[in-house]
């Protein structure tokens, strides 16, 4: 009776497994019943780890890819889990075409866009991202690098400088963006010059969202949220010099000087001096015949080229509202300083190795792409994109600092980050 009652116990434990699986589990059982039952006792423990090893493999690749893996990539990733490499199920994971296609462009295309939507079209931003990842280029290199991802396939219209049909296109066929995407450069294929392209800053998407109109201080604002985890009100330092803040920023709002003493300069004094590495910019569109831009290409004022308005190679736009206050900085040229290497945002960890002043986007883009602040931003999205909440105790918090330090010394690939993250949160 011992035997029987062991036998069904076994049988209603193990009734997932297939039929030859659970034949051995029975007549191991047989045998434990006459030795004391201690083979059993191993024997369970052992298949309880089997198929732990196996749901975790399921978690990681559907954290990662949002599906369920394959029967084949579920072996393999349950085999390296079985191994002691954890990380190596996870980047197996990687390889879905849904890692690509669904989880880094919803990652990414909040990033392209001031409304922060994921319902946006791909595009030059969301696509060169995703390749930069895939193909694990050091990712400071998407604020400062001549890159540029396109696609390829039947129907495709070629990359256009003044339309996104070419993403649109590759979207709408369903296109595995893991096997089409095609590293490019920027310099041959828009006619940016590579001295002036600042990876996806200078894409046409990004253009089109944060160089179109205004002052161009949105673009800088963007991408300080997007790449830094950070407005302005969190770099708020009203103890450092105005030198830089333009003409357009009235030094006494609603006739009360107090006002920019006290919370303009804050932001204007860091912003303005940095945001004039993108003084040669613009997003130029026929404003009457196409008010959204649809068909609006960037511009680069490269040299010989003057804008009419100005009568140099800087935008207009960076004379807007001239006589708010006539005694305000006006901007000569794309050169920049860092003004919050000092102060308070120090602590968003310079690299002191590179200069606190410089010309152009490229080198402004490498300047916040080389932070402390970039690296520890870049974990954290990764971490609650994978993991589904922020981090939240301790153990989270000492877990980023640990990715941190693998992002920084493993040479800035995100795809180790994201296979990282979805072992921490694939479970016990």
């Amino acid at each position: 009776m011992l035997l029987v009652s062991v036998q069904h116990t076994l049988a209603r434990l193990f009734r997932h497994f297939r039929p030859i699986q659970q034949c051995s589990v029975l007549y191991t059982a047989t045998k434990c019943v006459i030795n004391g039952l201690c083979l059993a006792v191993l024997l369970l423990f052992g298949l309880a780890a089997h198929a732990d090893s196996t749901d975790q493999a399921k978690r990681i690749h559907d954290r990662i890819a949002g599906v369920h893996p394959d029967a084949t990539v579920l072996t393999d990733m349950r085999d390296r889990i079985d191994l002691n490499d954890a990380i190596g199920a996870a980047l197996i994971a990687t390889l879905a075409p849904e890692f690509y296609s669904v989880t880094l462009k919803n990652f990414v295309a909040p990033w392209t866009n001031r409304d922060q939507s994921i319902f946006v079209d791909l595009n030059d931003y969301t696509a060169t991202v995703i390749g930069i990842i895939r193909d694990d280029v050091d990712f400071r290199e998407i604020l400062s690098g001549d890159i540029l991802y396109t696609g390829s396939g039947p129907g495709v219209p070629a990359y256009s400088p003044t339309s996104n049909a070419h993403y649109e296109v590759l979207e709408a066929q369903g296109a595995d963006l893991q096997a089409v995407l095609l590293a490019g450069t920027q310099s041959g294929t828009t006619g940016v010059p590579a001295g002036a392209t600042a990876g996806v800053i200078t894409t046409r998407a990004a253009a089109k969202s944060f160089f179109i109109d205004g002052t161009n201080r949105a673009m800088f604002r963007f991408t300080l949220i997007n790449h830094m985890c950070r407005d302005l009100e969190q770099v708020h330092d009203v103890t450092r010099i105005p030198d830089r803040v333009r003409q357009d920023v009235s030094r006494s709002p609603g006739g009360d000087s107090r006002v920019f003493l006290n919370n303009c300069i804050g932001c204007h004094n860091g912003m303005d001096g940095l945001s004039q590495a993108y003084a040669y910019y613009d997003y130029e569109y026929d404003v009457m015949n196409d008010p959204d831009g649809d068909n609006g290409r960037i511009n680069f004022n490269a040299n010989g080229q003057l804008d009419p308005d100005t009568g140099s190679r800087v935008e207009a736009k960076y004379y807007n509202n001239n006589l708010n206050f006539e005694h305000g900085f006006i901007t000569p040229d794309e050169s920049w300083i860092n003004y919050w290497r000092a102060g308070p945002n120090q602590l968003l960890g310079w690299d002191g190795s590179l200069p606190a002043s410089d010309s152009g986007a490229k080198s402004m883009g490498r300047e916040l792409a080389h932070s402390q602040a970039f690296a520890q931003c870049q974990v954290e999205k990764v971490f609650e994109n994978v993991c589904l909440r922020p981090p939240q105790d301790n153990s989270d918090r000492a877990q980023v600092t640990t990715m941190v330090n693998s992002l920084q010394s493993g040479g800035f690939n995100l795809r180790n980050t994201f296979a990282e993250s979805a072992v921490y949160c694939m479970g016990d």
